[in-house]
């Protein structure tokens, strides 16, 4: 069935809230979970839902999501499936950059209209979660619905940072506001105890529907509506919009969820991955998540002590005590480290004896953790040189710091790409 669907993720946003994780990358592009990037949940959703036509529309900072993409899914050249990327260009048409979500769609309308295609399913590229997009069709095509679009249970304190909507008895959805920003903005839209009793729900709990950003149009009806509007963004003008002249169905999504696009919501749903019983499941067989194979060995742990942690492919720890943290691929952990509460996003490289003498007589450490350091609540992102008897201490940290060689914020430590600190520094 998913055959006639074509996916089409959104990968060009500048992603300024995940900063400096996002100072040399696009944001789809950040690493999560060791050894995976964000872009890689949607395009497995897509694989696993067997929707194997998918574009992905690039703009900022696109060099290293363009390099993942390219390595990384390439089907067999007998089959119709690919991962295309649209980076945004100049045409005789637009000479802009991409305005926003429904703009990046109308300037490459014209490679979405393959004859067999019917549907369009339209996706974000930086959600944490797992979903079967065949039920969404399926349930699309029972409602002969012109849109539809996934939304899930939000709480009163989550509700400003969504599109909220009003469904009725037939969940068709009859009004809908972007973001609301005060209680009384937001009174018309709580869920009344009878829906939320008739779809299995507590009463006042999660008492509004937020929307996930995940929109399956009528291939018509998308080209419809682009033409009739020229609003740049899906939720805050095509989709109200279609619900005022087109048939709009809300799917309500039950499983988790996550937009990681604060610090402190990345930070946070990594942690719950460390976790025993993690919120998202990487470990389901049946619906896997995809990456770039790197052939790396497994990972060489020495005299160490590890707790509630994932450590991944390549890593080298030494004497060294990991707890309730993610250390990423090919990460160097030395002699009586103590890492906490952290998440190492690793290397893209591993250093020879040379490489290590060039770094000492340039008075540089090497690109690992070094001896005696502490590490608390921190994001090391990759390629980081952390000298010895560095701390970074979680001891009535400031929220917000910018300095030249590390920031703090939602009062998380970050080191960005390629920072250095140098042997005996202090933060905390």
């Amino acid at each position: 069935m998913s055959e006639n669907v074509l996916g089409i993720i959104m990968a060009g946003g500048a992603g300024s809230r995940l900063w400096p994780l996002t100072k040399d990358r696009a944001k789809p592009a950040v690493p999560i979970a060791g050894k995976f990037r964000l872009i890689d949940i949607p395009i497995s959703n897509c694989i696993n839902s067997s929707i194997r036509k998918i574009f992905v529309l690039t703009q900022f900072n696109s060099v290293s999501l363009n390099r993942h993409l390219s390595r990384t899914y390439f089907f067999a050249p007998f089959s119709e499936g690919f991962v295309q990327i649209l980076a945004a260009q100049q045409t005789t048409e637009y000479t802009d950059w991409y305005q926003g979500t429904a703009d990046s769609v109308r300037k490459n309308l014209r490679y979405f209209q393959n004859k067999n295609i019917d549907y369009h399913l339209i996706l974000a590229g930086d959600h944490l979660y797992s979903m079967d997009y065949q039920k969404l069709l399926v349930y699309h095509i029972e409602k002969n619905a012109d849109v539809t679009v996934g939304v899930l249970p939000v709480s009163r304190q989550k509700a400003p940072e969504f599109g909220i909507l009003k469904l009725d008895n037939q969940d068709r959805i009859v009004d809908f506001i972007e973001k609301p920003k005060t209680d009384e903005a937001m009174a018309p839209y709580q869920i009344s105890n009878s829906w939320m009793k008739n779809h299995g729900y507590e009463s006042n709990t999660n008492p509004f529907l937020g929307s996930m950003g995940i929109y399956l149009f009528k291939k018509n009806i998308l080209c419809d509506l682009l033409t009739e509007s020229d609003h740049p963004d899906f939720g805050k003008g095509i989709i109200p919009h279609a619900i005022r002249t087109r048939k709009v169905f809300g799917y309500v999504f039950e499983g988790y969820w996550e937009d990681v696009g604060t610090i402190g919501s990345y930070y946070h749903a990594m942690m719950d991955l460390c976790s025993p019983v993690p919120q998202f499941n990487f470990y389901l067989q049946q619906r896997p998540i995809y990456s770039r194979p790197r052939y790396l060995p497994g990972a060489k742990v020495a005299g160490c002590h590890v707790c509630q942690s994932i450590i991944s492919d390549g890593s080298i720890l030494e004497e060294c005590s990991v707890e309730r943290s993610m250390i990423g691929i090919r990460s160097r952990i030395r002699k009586n480290a103590q890492i906490r509460d952290s998440i190492l996003m690793g290397r893209d490289f591993y250093e020879t004896k040379e490489d290590q003498k060039t770094n000492n007589q340039n008075g540089i450490p090497d690109t690992a953790i070094g001896e005696n350091c502490i590490i608390e609540k921190a994001i090391v992102d990759k390629n980081a040189r952390i000298g010895d008897n560095v701390q970074i201490l979680n001891r009535n940290r400031s929220n917000e710091i910018k300095e030249d060689n590390y920031v703090i914020r939602d009062g998380i430590v970050i080191v960005p790409k390629n920072g250095v600190l140098t042997p005996g520094t202090v933060i905390g």
